[in-house]
């Protein structure tokens, strides 16, 4: 999935939430630990665990020790003596 189409997904998910909360309370329907200050709790829960999940796969992905074609990568340029 490329970065765009994540962001367009994201979004589409973020709209379909804000509107049926705006639905429910527009009907009566109001909950209340839905406030302010966890909506503010919850974004820097996001905003600190969605970057280290990039980082950690990305530590992951660029590691020589975890998939056959990583080490043969390796080997080849150990043969190379790039490494």
């Amino acid at each position: 999935m490329t970065q765009d189409k994540a962001k367009q997904l994201v979004a589409m998910i973020g709209g379909f939430l804000g509107t049926l909360f705006l639905a429910l309370k527009g009907s009566g329907i109001e909950f209340a630990w839905f406030n302010q200050e966890t909506i503010e709790l919850w974004q820097q829960v996001l905003l600190t665990g969605i970057p280290l999940v990039f980082v950690f796969y990305g530590v992951w992905k660029n590691q020589y020790i975890v998939t056959k074609k990583a080490k043969a990568q390796e080997e080849e340029l150990k043969k190379q003596g790039l490494k």
